[in-house]
């Protein structure tokens, strides 16, 4: 017996609830030209299920994949945030008895099908990785680094015991679901579109052991700023309870029980009016290891410093990508421990991660303890990394890294 899983929202049922969802697409007189450019692109549209989905899934594609100037969907973009907003298709590709991926395809986003004996909703096996797509000035779509996140699954993977897609397979389908959905990429300068890829152990098992079965999902959803007030400093509440991750544990991987994990705090810090919780080694209780969903820095003199990579913090590609940005600014770089009380004594605290790009801090609690930073502003380095980081992801200033993929 399935289970089938409801998702929160779809396209056909957000209008319900108030969500700016795209108009109906024009049809076109024929697929054949669609189907043309979709098998120039390598895109397999799946054709299962009722013959509505399947009308429906090809008058969307041919709606996403018009030639010329893309449509974009009817939405204001001056609203949006960092809340979940359906677009059109997702990725879904499957895994053999063998551990082997093949044949992922396109279909309307929506629910996804799972035993109840599942290992993800048994024993949490799965992994989640996030990156952004911007649309530049010309239309065209740059990807920033997507080649990094696909390695860091694949570290995941094997710490959970799970089989990967490739480099290659990860890529394709990431580029296919972005195409598919290129409507919900937002203006120049309103925003980007988040990619949210998943590897789960989907297959059924009752013991503790890996599944028989593992499915690849890649969604998107149309971004803001991840915290309310943009680029303004954020405020942290140190946690003095509970450690986000053990060292010998899964803190320097992706896996969905690290997010679990926080949530309290989170929420605690919340309801005392912070944006968010910065977490202190488990054994000493006093070196600064990370915010719940990013990296953290501070900057002294002339040196900007992060904490040591020690199995507990993750490593964010955005936090390498700053720390290799300062370091071609001229600035000192330095990875080290750092105790809570350095970090007070900072002259600007700022966090790095794919959701928050980087985002200054403008005051750390600690035991009832309140350090301001920069006087309620955007300091200066943090200022000018983040620029620096932002003109190479939208592809407005030369990528001399080779960081950046166009996709058309």
């Amino acid at each position: 017996m399935e289970l089938r899983l409801r998702a929160s929202a779809s396209p056909a049922s957000a209008s319900a609830r108030g969500t700016v969802v795209s108009p109906t697409p024009r049809r076109r007189s024929s697929s054949l030209p669609i189907q043309r450019q979709l098998a120039g692109a390598a895109v397999s549209v799946s054709r299962r299920g009722p013959a509505a989905r399947s009308s429906r899934c090809s008058t969307l594609m041919a709606a996403a994949y018009r030639t010329g100037t893309a449509d974009l969907v009817d939405f204001n973009w001056e609203t949006l945030g960092f809340q979940l907003v359906p677009t059109d298709f997702m990725y879904i590709m499957r895994s053999s008895s063998d551990g082997v991926f093949t044949n992922g395809e396109l279909v309307p986003y929506g629910p996804i099908e799972l035993s109840p004996a599942a290992a993800v909703l048994n024993y949490g096996q799965g992994l989640v990785e996030g990156l952004r797509a911007h649309r530049k000035e010309d239309g065209s779509i740059v990807l920033f680094r997507p080649e990094e996140n696909a390695l860091r699954m694949r570290i995941g993977a094997d710490r959970l015991c799970m089989p990967a897609p490739s480099v290659e397979q990860f890529l394709s389908g990431v580029k296919q679901t972005i195409l598919a959905n290129k409507r919900w990429v937002p203006p120049t300068g309103k925003g980007s579109l988040y990619i949210r890829p998943l590897l789960i152990g989907s297959g059924a098992i009752l013991g503790v052991a890996p599944a028989p079965q593992y499915t690849f999902v890649v969604f998107v959803c149309p971004v803001g700023h991840y915290f309310k007030g943009g680029l303004s400093p954020i405020s942290l509440l140190t946690e003095e309870e509970y450690h986000r991750a053990a060292p010998g544990g899964t803190g320097d991987i992706k896996t969905i029980g690290n997010y679990a994990s926080v949530v309290s705090a989170q929420k605690r810090a919340k309801g005392k009016g912070h944006s968010d919780v910065l977490y202190l080694d488990p054994v000493h209780k006093k070196f600064v290891e990370e915010v719940s969903s990013c990296n953290i820095f501070m900057v002294k003199d002339n040196a900007i410093i992060t904490p040591l990579l020690t199995g507990t913090i993750l490593p964010g590609i955005t936090r390498r990508s700053i720390i290799e940005i300062a370091g071609n600014l001229g600035f000192q770089v330095e990875e080290r421990l750092i105790a809570i009380d350095e970090l007070l004594d900072a002259d600007e605290v700022f966090c790095t991660g794919t959701a928050v790009v980087l985002s200054p801090v403008g005051c750390v609690v600690y035991h009832g303890r309140r350090v301001e930073y920069g006087n309620g502003k955007v300091g200066a380095v943090s200022q000018q990394l983040y620029s620096a980081l932002t003109a190479i992801q939208k592809g407005v200033a030369e990528d001399s890294m080779g960081w950046v993929v166009q996709l058309n």
